[in-house]
């Protein structure tokens, strides 16, 4: 299995070999941009319009637009396919996604996924950053005409978030409906594998500095013992070379 260049996602070759470098290409390209989309977009497509209030059209569009964006994808993909109505068939989850547009956060969770990838600490806090703006803005949506609720501007929801993402639960504000727990536990759940995934990372860095400094040790050593040995073998050669030179009696007068 091969890793798309691009995007660090391991390709999955087209069943019965229905791929092109071209399509290759087009994946390589667009598959990370769409799948940050889908996750963007996550409070949009998971929050019934009727609970938009006044903005139920502008909700229903804006779910509207994203079909036709995954429709245009899984045409033009199915277009760069050597056999296109193969690809159709081969692809279900695809299709799906263009009539219900939730679908494509299954393919998302391939970024939340690259935690399990070394190095890859930087996508994995992108996808987890927009995974807990997303719940802000679920939680905000069924809670701020919810009876009882201390949640009801944006701000509030975000500043509850961060407090929970980040397991410090300030207390101040909490959900009272039930999406909004479910929400919360979900970003409880993001915090804790967070915490987890950064203090696994500078463990990680910090034993391979050590393993640096530890391996430099005998090198450095051994270049001071090779230092050592050549001056003491100069110093033999010198000795050497004064023992076998001649040296004259001062009792000896000239020879004639």
């Amino acid at each position: 299995m091969n890793e798309s260049p691009a995007s660090g996602h391991p390709e999955v070759p087209a069943p019965g070999g229905n791929s092109s470098p071209r399509l290759d290409a087009y994946l390589a390209r667009w598959q990370t941009p769409l799948d940050l989309l889908a996750l963007s977009t996550l409070w949009l497509i998971l929050v019934p319009p009727s609970t938009f209030d006044h903005g139920r059209s502008a909700a229903i569009l804006a779910r509207t637009a994203l079909s036709v964006i995954y429709g245009i994808d899984m045409a033009i993909r199915s277009r760069l396919a050597p056999r296109h109505l193969d690809y159709i068939r081969h692809h279900p989850l695809g299709v799906l996604v263009v009539i219900v547009p939730p679908v494509r956060v299954l393919f998302s969770l391939r970024l939340v996924g690259s935690v399990f990838r070394r190095g890859h600490l930087f996508r994995f806090l992108v996808a987890a950053s927009l995974m807990v703006l997303n719940g802000a803005v679920i939680v905000y949506l069924y809670e701020h005409h919810a009876a009882g609720a201390d949640i009801t501007t944006l701000g509030q929801s975000i500043w509850w978030s961060v407090t929970t993402v980040t397991t410090v639960g300030y207390g101040d504000y909490a959900p009272v409906t039930v999406p909004g727990r479910v929400v919360a536990t979900g970003i409880m759940v993001i915090g804790i594998t967070a915490i987890a995934v950064i203090t696994a990372q500078v463990a990680s860095t910090f034993m391979a500095q050590s393993a640096r400094r530890q391996g430099q040790g005998p090198v450095a050593a051994a270049g001071d013992i090779e230092e050592r040995l050549a001056r003491i073998e100069a110093m033999l050669l010198a000795l050497t070379a004064a023992q076998a030179s001649p040296v004259a009696d001062p009792d000896e007068g000239p020879t004639t």
